[in-house]
């Protein structure tokens, strides 16, 4: 059976084609009774519109290509889930390429999203410099999500509050008698903010010299073998506070196969409140960045953009609050 056309749509309701465009289309020029002859004519025949068809026409396509910097994050998910349901609400579908995946392939996956002509752009992460995205940028509707970088003209971005998370965490340690407290800390400019951040309330309370930081790639591993350096140090940090729960997952590990309790002997706190955090046997003190906050923020950033491209660009942050669980205590002085 052939599917049913617009055609078979107008002969089932007695209308012309034209007016039925016009109610898929959602005008307000069409009186109720032509309006309810036609939706119950589509329901009748099981009638879908042509979105090819109708992208042509239209000049659109009323997708939005999302770039992801790694799919391994697990904070991504929550951006994404915000991202997608105010995307969805306004008909827009999203296609989705990984950028790490990208780069191992040697790819620039933003040449993809323009050859499918998209009606706007979503670089969510931090990505490293490309001419690709930059002239994309210069092309359609684009906005940065959860990340800082890249700054590009015309671009708003949209992300969690780095400095203010990162002295929550830190201030939460030292408001518990931890003086020696530890950063493992991230890559780019959020990973750049957030220890920055950590020096200066260290500092401000005369701890700079205590506060240390060693570096993490962003992954459980890192977090681990950064850990592992930590523990190694003459002077052996009481608390730690991680760049990303994902670190802190791996620096819980470390100090569990070197035979500390956490946190009878050592403290520690991530990043991002992602579903890791939540795990029962994890139960990580950690800052929620607001991930799905974030996402929301992000679409209607680009929504606005959609319908306003000459409109100035912005820095949007979303606001973080610790979430106090089971893996920080009070120093112990024993």
């Amino acid at each position: 059976m052939r599917a049913p056309t617009i055609r078979d749509v107008a002969e089932r309701a007695g209308v012309s084609k034209s007016l039925v465009s016009l109610v898929l289309r959602g005008s307000d020029q069409v009186r109720e009774e032509k309006r309810q002859a036609v939706l119950a004519a589509v329901e009748e025949l099981g009638y879908r519109t042509n979105a090819a068809a109708r992208s042509l026409s239209e000049r659109r396509t009323r997708t939005v290509g999302v770039l992801l910097n790694d799919m391994r994050n697990p904070w991504f998910v929550e951006l994404l889930d915000g991202l997608n349901s105010r995307l969805h609400d306004s008909g827009l579908h999203t296609l989705l390429a990984d950028g790490h995946l990208g780069r191992r392939l040697g790819e620039d996956l933003t040449r993809t999203f323009m050859d499918l002509r998209v009606d706007g752009l979503i670089a969510v992460g931090t990505l490293p410099p490309s001419e690709a995205l930059r002239a994309a940028a210069a092309r359609v509707p684009t906005v940065v999500a959860g990340a800082r970088e890249p700054e590009l003209p015309g671009v708003d971005i949209v992300a969690n509050d780095d400095e203010r998370g990162a002295r929550l965490a830190t201030e939460h340690l030292l408001g518990l008698g931890h003086r020696r407290v530890a950063h493992i800390a991230g890559e780019g400019t959020v990973g750049e903010l957030r220890r920055r951040s950590f020096e200066t309330v260290m500092r401000e309370h005369g701890l700079d010299r205590e506060a240390v930081v060693e570096r993490g790639d962003l992954t459980e591993e890192g977090g681990y073998r950064a850990m592992v350096r930590l523990l190694a140090a003459r002077e052996r940090p009481t608390a730690v506070f991680a760049f990303n729960d994902m670190a802190c997952v791996g620096a819980l590990s470390a100090a569990e196969e070197l035979g500390l309790q956490v946190p009878r002997d050592l403290s520690l706190v991530g990043y991002d409140n992602t579903y890791l955090a939540r795990l029962r046997h994890l139960w990580l003190t950690t800052v929620d960045s607001a991930g799905h906050d974030v996402g929301r923020r992000a679409a209607q950033r680009l929504l606005d953009r959609i319908a306003e491209p000459a409109r100035p660009a912005s820095l949007v942050l979303a606001d973080p609050v610790l979430e106090v669980r089971g893996t920080t205590a009070r120093v112990s002085r024993s």
